[in-house]
C-alpha cells in the first residue's frame, strides 16, 4: 500500500472540480512546441480524471518570466499539443487566479478541460505565497499534484494549495515515486548506482549517500578523474580532475565501508573535444600529457557491465563519456545496451534520470526498455540525495 495519496484514494469525481499542478515547461521554438513528452506523459491523468466526470483545471510555469507577465511565456503554446494528446477541446483562461478564472471555471462542464495562464506570471507562486496559494484553490474541490519535476521546489502550486484542499499524487507522480521506492526505498539487492557527468563537486551529496545506501557505486565520466587523483593516478592537463575536491573523493572512498567504488582502469583520449576525432585507448597509468579524455575504455566497460550483472537494482545517473560527440559515446552506449538487455530479461529493475541520462539512453535507443526513465532532472537528484522534496511531503497519508 503506498505511503502517498493517490488518484486510487479519490472518491466520486463527477461534477468535482479537479486542480491537477502539471509540468508543461515543454521545448519550444517560434511558438511551437518541439518535444511533447511532457505532455504525453501527463495525458492519462488528465483522461482519467475527465473519464470519472471530474472538471479538470490544468496548471503550470513555463520558462521564468521572474514574477512578470510576459506574453513571449504563454502557456497558450502548449493548447494544440495538449488538445492533440488529450483528443478534446481545452478551454484557455489567460490568469491563474481572480475573477476570470472563476468564470472559466464555473463555465466548465463535466469531463472538460480549462488551462490556466503561466503561474510564475505572479512572483507569489515562487514565494509560495499563503494568499496567493488560497487564491489558487477557489472554486476548487480537489488538489492532485502530477509535477514531480518541480516537486523540490516548495512553491504555492506544488506545496501550499495542499494545506489547503484534499491532496493528491497524480499517475505520473505515483509512477516516479513507485520507482524511486524500488531504487533507492526498499530496492532488491544487491543494488547499483552508475554515476556519471563532469563534477563531483555537483553531485557530492549525491555520492555521499549513495554510498551508503548501495552496494556498488560505479563512477565514470570526467567525475571519475577526480577519483583516479585521489588515488594518486597521474591524470595530466586534458583531464577534468578539481583538485579542491580530491580530499573530498579521498573521503567518500574511506567512508564506502561495504559499499564497492568501482572506477575505470583505462580511458578514451583525444587531441581535442570535437567530432570526428581519432579515439586512442589507455591504461589510468599511462595516460599521455595535453591529451583530452572523453570517455571510459574498453576494459573499464567490461567491469562495469560484471559487477551489473551482479545487481538486481540499478539507478543512473550521467553518462560515461561525452555521448554527445562520436565515437565518444561508445562506453555510454554500451553501458545502457547491457543495462536494457538485463531489464528485459528480467534479471534487473533499472531507474534512470537527469536531462543527460535521458539523451544518452534515447541516443542509445534503449529509453523504453529500461524499468523506468525520469525525465524530473533536479527532484530526481535531490530524491537520490536523500533529500525530502516538499511536494512530496504534503501528499504523505
Amino acid at each position: 500500500m503506498s505511503k502517498y495519496r493517490t488518484m486510487d484514494d479519490l472518491g466520486d469525481l463527477k461534477g468535482k472540480v479537479v486542480f491537477v499542478r502539471a509540468d508543461l515547461n515543454v521545448p519550444a521554438q517560434d511558438g511551437v512546441v518541439t518535444d511533447a513528452t511532457r505532455i504525453i506523459r501527463l495525458a492519462p491523468t488528465l483522461k482519467e480524471l475527465a473519464d470519472k466526470g471530474a472538471r479538470v483545471v490544468i496548471a503550470s510555469h513555463f520558462g521564468r518570466p521572474k514574477g512578470q507577465r510576459n506574453d513571449a511565456m504563454s502557456l497558450k503554446i502548449v493548447l494544440p499539443e495538449l488538445e492533440k494528446e488529450l483528443g478534446a477541446k481545452v478551454a484557455f483562461c489567460d490568469d491563474c487566479i481572480g475573477s476570470k478564472v472563476q468564470e472559466a471555471i464555473k463555465a466548465l462542464q463535466d469531463g472538460q478541460y480549462l488551462l490556466l495562464e503561466n503561474l510564475r506570471f505572479y512572483a507569489q507562486e515562487e514565494g509560495n505565497d499563503a494568499e496567493f496559494a488560497k487564491a489558487l484553490t477557489n472554486g476548487v474541490d480537489v488538489y492532485v499534484n502530477d509535477a514531480f519535476s518541480t516537486a523540490h521546489r516548495a512553491h504555492a502550486s506544488t506545496e501550499g494549495m495542499a494545506h489547503y484542499l484534499p491532496a493528491y499524487a497524480g499517475r505520473l507522480m505515483q509512477a516516479e515515486l513507485e520507482a524511486l521506492e524500488k531504487a533507492l526505498g526498499t530496492p532488491e539487492r544487491p543494488v547499483a548506482a552508475l554515476v556519471g557527468g563532469s563534477k563531483v563537486s555537483t553531485k557530492l551529496e549525491l555520492l555521499s549517500n549513495l554510498i551508503k545506501k548501495v552496494d556498488y557505486l560505479l563512477i565514470g565520466g570526467g567525475m571519475a578523474h577526480t577519483f583516479l587523483a585521489a588515488k594518486g593516478i597521474k591524470m595530466g592537463e586534458g583531464s577534468l580532475v578539481e583538485p579542491s575536491m580530491i580530499d573530498t573523493a579521498k573521503q567518500i572512498m574511506a567512508d564506502a565501508g561495504h559499499c564497492t567504488i568501482v572506477l575505470p582502469t583505462d580511458l578514451v583520449w583525444a587531441d581535442a573535444f570535437a567530432e570526428g576525432q581519432e579515439p586512442h585507448t589507455a591504461s589510468v597509468n599511462a595516460l599521455p600529457e595535453g591529451k583530452v579524455l572523453l570517455d571510459i575504455g574498453p576494459d573499464s566497460v567490461k567491469e562495469f557491465t560484471s559487477a551489473l550483472r551482479k545487481c538486481k537494482t540499478l539507478i543512473w545517473n550521467g553518462p560515461v563519456g561525452a555521448f554527445e560527440i562520436k565515437p565518444f559515446d561508445k562506453a555510454t552506449n554500451e553501458i545502457a545496451e547491457t543495462v536494457a538487455e538485463l531489464t528485459q530479461e528480467g534479471k534487473l529493475i533499472s531507474v534512470a534520470g537527469g536531462g543527460d541520462t535521458v539523451s544518452a539512453l534515447n541516443k542509445a535507443g534503449v529509453a523504453d526498455k529500461m524499468t523506468y526513465v525520469s525525465a524530473a532532472g533536479g527532484a530526481f537528484l535531490e530524491w537520490m540525495e536523500g533529500k525530502i522534496l516538499p511536494g512530496v511531503k504534503v501528499l504523505e497519508k
